[in-house]
């Protein structure tokens, strides 16, 4: 925090410790957590994880129906939470006032999650119609995050592993037809990353939306699966997530029009957060 109380940089949704039955090194988070059982699996550990994290100020919870994709000693398609176990997260998170997103790439877990009312599924490889026919009947969102799956295929980032790799390679067309499929029906899409964000990393937001129009989106529905569908994913689109009056001054300054070449966006010359200057790459020549 700066003395003028605010840092020049993007606003942040904690989400707190990750609701997963193994929970690592994330238990040294908070003294109440070296209580709670390892695999943390009852309905009551669960929703006193949910309390914990909202009790540090956790703004989202973030949970799992399926295994990872990017380690190659786990199974991105099996279950892990059954969706009584998801639903006592949701549950307790919306007594909380908070939303649930939910890591699933796995079609039954998926299920799982959307049926026990999750407010987004995050990945969604392998979705099957039924689950993304019963997505758009209870409006739940699609965070494909699908940069990151290109990044299982290449060197370096924040994937770099063989089996990974090979795991990629039938992956990504399937992410592709899911994308396809959930963008028919109508279900919001939001963008996203799976990734440290770091400065080794490859994943960043404006390549996803570039992606999504070599999906077949149109620049304007990209971009805004990155402003207001973002905004409304996490309930702020009262807040953010659009230039109208009364909303923060959030937004990026490029040098061409993205509707006419989306890629131009990934090359952003200056940044407004909350009418605050947080980056200015302007003038480039030397003073």
């Amino acid at each position: 925090m700066s003395k003028a109380g605010y840092i020049a940089g993007p606003d942040y949704l904690g989400a707190g410790v990750f609701v997963t039955p193994y929970i690592e090194d994330a238990v040294l988070a908070d003294p109440e957590l070296m209580r709670l059982p390892v695999p943390l699996q009852s309905e009551e550990d669960l929703r006193a994880l949910v309390r914990i994290n909202v009790e540090n100020g956790a703004r989202v919870i973030k949970t799992r129906g399926t295994e990872r994709a990017g380690r190659p000693d786990t199974d991105p398609r099996e279950q892990v939470y059954t969706e009584a176990q998801l639903r006592a997260v949701v549950e307790e998170a919306t007594r909380l006032g908070v939303f649930v997103l939910c890591h699933a790439h796995g079609d039954e877990g998926a299920r799982a999650a959307v049926k026990a009312g999750v407010r987004s599924i995050e990945h969604g490889t392998y979705l099957s119609d039924e689950t993304l026919r019963l997505m758009k009947e209870r409006g739940t969102y699609f965070v494909p995050t699908y940069t990151t799956m290109i990044d299982l295929l290449e060197p370096g980032g924040d994937y770099d592993d063989p089996v990974v790799k090979f795991r990629g390679l039938h992956m990504l067309p399937r992410i592709e037809d899911t994308f396809r499929r959930a963008r028919a029906l109508g279900i919001p899409i939001v963008t996203g990353a799976d990734s440290s964000y770091g400065p080794e990393s490859v994943s960043r937001v404006s390549t996803e939306i570039v992606n999504y129009v070599k999906l077949g989106m149109s620049p304007l529905e990209a971009i805004q699966s990155g402003t207001v569908r973002a905004a409304e994913l996490f309930g702020l689109e009262n807040e953010t997530g659009a230039l109208e009056p009364g909303l923060e001054a959030d937004l990026i300054v490029i040098e061409k029009n993205p509707l006419e070449d989306i890629r131009v966006i990934q090359d952003i010359i200056l940044v407004i957060s909350n009418g605050r200057i947080g980056l200015k790459r302007l003038p480039f020549g030397r003073k």
